[in-house]
């Protein structure tokens, strides 16, 4: 983990140039923030052209599981961004 702290705005540009991100205020260890492409996942309703696939920031969590992530305003607001080595 990189000890530099880093804004949320910081961050967010870390994700859109590739790099996975993490808080240190988070309490569950290896937690951390990457962003999936428009290009990069699948619909699991089949192949379709019906949709325009759109990019997304998702999280993997405590328990080893990656889902869709929304910021809290305290994420935010946070200055204790870092990037997930």
């Amino acid at each position: 983990m990189d000890e530099k702290k880093l804004s949320f705005g910081i961050a967010l540009g870390l994700l859109k140039a590739g790099s996975k991100v993490q808080r240190t205020g988070w309490n569950g260890k290896g937690m951390y923030l990457e962003l999936i492409p428009a290009n990069g996942w699948t619909r699991l309703f089949g192949n379709t052209t019906d949709f325009k696939n759109l990019p997304w920031i998702g999280m993997k969590t405590a328990d080893d599981m990656f889902v869709p992530w929304l910021a809290s305003q305290t994420d935010i607001l946070a200055e204790d961004w870092s990037t997930y080595e």
